[in-house]
């Protein structure tokens, strides 16, 4: 009856879960922000080619068909009326009639031999007469706007593929951060690595920490940036990434966590954004790849598992551990609460050295007797850098 009541009794309550955090930046890099109400649309046509490069590609191909097909389109339609004006569509049998363009005789005929002055293919078929002045020009005029709507969107298509997003990808960030101490400061780290051969130059490495903060006059600023330290004074932040390097964040006297310890680090609400850049060794281009931690991605007590071994001749890197931790022994209190601490044991040595000689000293000068037993005393505490007393100094 016990057993039975047991089972039906509700057991212990679960903390509440908190409620998860919208992210600034997905883990792909992608910023979570969408842009909403914006009035003056016409400035997104004062830079019409970058707003083409930023088009999706299903919407940049149509409208790459549509700026030739309706520039091909246009043009067909005044050679035909060209046509239809100097009365060359009447006169098609007529063989002593010298027309604007030989055998045009419709608007298919115009159309496509509009295709072939803008594409410069020239089948020979169809073919402008010098007795059509007003035709010499229009082909000029196609000549020179068909140049720049090859130039516009050939060069719209090129940045379009070469843009080096997809570069980005084969940036791989760990997929948590660890807190763990090094060199006996706690340090705050994140793993980066490159799956490729080729190299990115010049890359380097900057960390934000996004949180939501009150001023001392009460204004609340949503999404707050702090920059986390990772090496800019020291050039650390530029890396060699040759394999996968820890990044590190010393938590120190001018970090925003210097007093967060990891029950606090935990009840915390922030997202640590990381981005890196570089150029692309095989274009050039500048390459920027952005990652995000929560507070949930923060591993306290966690170390990276070591991912590179040396081989016969080589360095091999093992990606399948990249995203990997194990725990070591950390303190769960704040990185200042350790500094004091690490003060107070050096204070206490410091200290404790001279009295330990001094005790050493008195118990030496004990065992002898008379002046010269005081002289050899105050002889021992000046050769241990201990100044005399001033009673042993008026003995002697």
């Amino acid at each position: 009856m016990a057993q039975e009541n047991a089972a039906f009794s509700p057991g212990p309550e679960e903390p509440p879960r908190r409620r998860g955090r919208q992210r600034y930046v997905e883990k792909d890099g992608r910023c979570n922000v969408q842009q909403g109400n914006v009035r003056e649309t016409y400035r997104y046509l004062t830079d019409l080619f970058t707003t083409l490069v930023d088009l999706q590609w299903r919407l940049s191909l149509l409208f790459f068909v549509l700026a030739y097909a309706l520039t091909w389109l246009f043009f067909g339609a005044i050679w035909w009326l060209i046509a239809y004006g100097r009365g060359d569509l009447e006169h098609l049998e007529d063989t002593a009639w010298t027309p604007c363009v030989n055998n045009l005789n419709g608007f298919v005929a115009a159309f496509l031999f509009s295709i072939e002055t803008e594409t410069t293919i020239g089948y020979g078929h169809r073919v402008i007469t010098d007795q059509c002045p007003e035709g010499i020009v229009l082909l000029l005029l196609q000549a020179i706007l068909g140049s720049m709507v090859n130039a516009f969107m050939v060069g719209c298509m090129f940045v379009k593929i070469s843009q080096p997003n997809k570069r980005a990808a084969t940036l791989v960030f760990s997929s948590h951060a660890v807190v763990s101490l090094r060199d006996g400061r706690l340090c705050l780290m994140f793993r980066v690595g490159d799956l490729r051969s080729s190299h990115i130059v010049e890359a380097s490495i900057r960390a934000k920490l996004i949180r939501s903060r009150q001023t001392l006059e009460g204004e609340f600023i949503p999404l707050h940036q702090t920059d986390l330290s990772v090496g800019f004074d020291t050039g650390d932040d530029r890396l060699f990434l040759v394999s996968p390097l820890v990044i590190s964040h010393e938590i120190d006297a001018a970090s925003p966590f210097w007093e967060a310890s990891r029950r606090a680090l935990e009840r915390d609400d922030f997202e640590i954004v990381v981005i890196l850049e570089g150029m692309v060794e095989a274009t050039g281009m500048t390459c920027q790849a952005r990652s995000s931690y929560l507070v949930d991605e923060v591993l306290w007590g966690h170390r990276f598992t070591s991912v590179l071994t040396l081989e016969d001749g080589f360095y091999e890197v093992d990606y399948a551990s990249f995203h990997q931790t194990f725990e070591v022994p950390t303190p769960s209190c704040s990185a200042r609460e350790l500094a004091e601490a690490a003060a107070r044991l050096d204070a206490h040595l410091y200290w404790s050295i001279p009295s330990r000689l001094d005790e050493k000293v008195e118990e030496e000068g004990g065992m002898e007797t008379g002046e010269g037993a005081g002289g050899g005393a105050g002889a021992d505490k000046e050769q241990n850098g201990c100044l005399p007393s001033p009673e042993s100094e008026s003995k002697v």
